[in-house]
């Protein structure tokens, strides 16, 4: 069940380059997060762990801050929707943009 959260956090650690693609990548984050349980699996329980994980890393990075800002409503409120979306399809620079940042 880590695994899926150690995969979460490992992703996010691209540079988000503003407020809005810092959103996108913390609901992209909860979204595979969330499909990486298992099915017979405590949610509660599960969400907790995650929390307790990314925590250490909401200051440094604005995504992991929308993740953990999203489980802690999924969490209070777990019959409550929550506000996610896929991102808009736009060009963000391909292979060059990529290259540029390692």
């Amino acid at each position: 069940m880590d695994f899926g959260i150690n995969l979460t956090l490992h992703q996010l650690q691209s540079d988000a380059a503003s407020p809005e693609r810092a959103k996108e990548l913390g609901q992209l984050a909860y979204m595979q997060w969330l499909g990486s349980l298992p099915a017979n699996g405590c949610f509660r329980m599960a969400a907790l762990r995650a929390h307790a994980t990314a925590k250490p890393f909401i200051d440094s990075n604005p995504a992991v801050a929308v993740f953990c800002q999203l489980l802690t409503e999924s969490l209070k409120n777990p019959l409550k929707p929550l506000d996610l979306a896929l991102p808009k399809p736009r060009r963000r620079g391909g292979a060059r943009a990529r290259r540029m940042l390692l």
